[in-house]
Formats: structure tokens, C-alpha cells, sequence
């Protein structure tokens, strides 16, 4: 199913359109019920209190975007370390294990690396399901030997392979977790009657009706730019691999 907020681009060009038909649509009955002298300042004061939601409504929904981000970045940085640490911690199974173990990490930690470099949802699928096979090798390869050696040296080696499956765990909650679509639906209701609000309430110069569709282009910018911030996969703003393609690189080749 096509969700235009995963495309930012896309909703401001949706977007923009739609607001400057509200605020036309507010002008046409600006003309039709013009405001007097003494209705003018009751309604200046309804439209400031619209305009004031309008903006906490986008400035929450900005916060919750950036929270977001900021969460997705951390996670990515944690599911590195966790990769790193079972790797050094390899060293602690016999050599034949060491060797399984770290040849798997490998290959995990590339597949980590193109899950986040994937730019369309399609692709991922695929990913995914490579990506719980290697789980599923990298916990029997941990498991065998801890089986066989119960110590508390192999209890520390499966921890940290607990740490590397549940980090990738989160992460995929964290790409999930998105703006719900009750808020923008919420949002978008809000901007289209204030656009309205904007439109009637101006003055009959040709001038001010003018400029009155300024207005819905910087709410469209803000659309977009939230939007881009919450699409993990989409638009200018995305969280880049780098901790797990730098741990990629330190990695020696054999």
C-alpha cells in the first residue's frame, strides 16, 4: 500500500496544491460573507488561536520525528558494538568455532549493512529473511560449544550473541515505529482550515490576497520536512550505516 508520508517530496507536492485551495476556497467566501469593522478583531483573535495550534500541533509532531531519528542513529551505533564485542568474544571458542562464528558475523554484518543502505521497502524482504536464516546459524554456532562446556566463559559468549540478535530486534521496532496516521490526518485537517481562516480573514487588496498563498507553501515545507525526518528508507535525511560499515572496515579479511 502506497503511503504518501513515506515519500516527503511527494507530500509537499500534494500538499502545497491542497492548502492553497483551501486558502482560495477561504477567500471566495471572504467575498461572498465579507467580515465588518466590528466582527474583524473577534475573528483576528480566532484566527491567532488556530494559527497557535497549527503550530504546537507540527512542532510536536517535529519533536516526535526527531526523537525518532535520534533513536533509529543510537540503535545503529548499539547494534554495532553489540557485533563487534561477540567477534572479539569469539576468540573465547575453540579455534574451529572462533573461525564458524567469526565467518558468520561477517556475513551478518553485511547483511545489516545493506538492510540499512536498501533504499526501496520491496528489497527488503529478501534481507530480512537471509538475515533470520544467519540468526538462526549464528545461535546454533554459540550454542553447540556452550552445550558442550558449560562455564561461565560460554555464558558470557552467549550474552553477547543474545545482544547482537536483540539489537537488530529493536532496530526493526525502531524503523517501525512511525508517526501514527490519526496525527497527521489530525495535522493536515488543522492546516487546511487555518489556510481557510487565512484566506477569509484577508483584506480586499490585491495585494494581501496575494500573498495569502505564501502561507500554505510554508506549511507544505514543514509537512515535507517531518515526513522526511520519520521515513527511515525515504527522502534526504537518512540514517546512514556508518558505525556498522566502519566495524566493516576493522575487520581483517580472513
Amino acid at each position: 500500500m502506497f503511503d504518501v508520508t513515506d515519500y516527503p517530496s511527494v507530500l509537499f507536492v500534494v500538499s502545497a496544491p491542497f492548502l492553497w485551495g483551501a486558502a482560495w476556497l477561504g477567500t471566495r467566501l471572504g467575498r461572498r460573507f465579507p467580515l465588518d469593522d466590528d466582527m474583524r478583531q473577534d475573528f483576528g483573535t480566532l484566527q491567532a488561536a488556530a494559527l497557535t495550534l497549527l503550530a504546537l500541533i507540527i512542532g510536536f509532531s517535529f519533536s516526535m520525528a526527531a526523537g525518532r531519528y535520534d533513536q533509529r542513529k543510537n540503535l545503529e551505533e548499539s547494534e554495532a558494538n553489540a557485533i563487534g564485542t561477540q567477534y572479539a568474544r569469539a576468540s573465547l571458542l575453540p579455534a574451529a568455532d572462533a573461525a564458524k562464528l567469526r565467518s558468520l558475523l561477517k556475513d551478518y554484518l553485511d547483511h545489516r549493512i545493506r538492510y540499512y543502505t536498501a533504499y526501496r521497502e520491496s528489497s527488503t524482504g529478501s534481507i530480512s529473511r537471509q538475515t533470520a536464516k544467519l540468526q538462526d546459524e549464528l545461535w546454533s554456532a554459540v550454542l553447540a560449544p556452550a552445550a558442550a562446556n558449560p562455564t561461565p566463559i560460554m555464558a558470557l559468549v552467549v550474552s553477547g550473541m543474545n545482544d547482537v540478535l536483540n539489537a537488530q530486534s529493536y532496530t526493526q521496532a525502531a524503523w517501525w515505529n512511525r508517526i501514527p496516521d490519526s496525527a497527521w490526518a489530525l495535522m493536515i485537517v488543522i492546516a487546511f482550515l487555518c489556510n481557510m481562516l487565512v484566506g477569509y480573514g484577508a483584506r480586499s487588496s490585491a495585494t494581501a490576497k496575494r500573498l495569502i498563498f505564501i502561507f500554505p507553501v510554508f506549511v507544505a515545507i514543514g509537512f515535507g520536512f517531518i515526513a522526511d525526518i520519520d521515513a527511515p528508507r525515504h527522502g534526504i535525511i537518512r540514517i546512514g550505516p556508518q558505525n556498522l560499515m566502519n566495524l566493516a572496515g576493522t575487520l581483517p579479511s580472513q
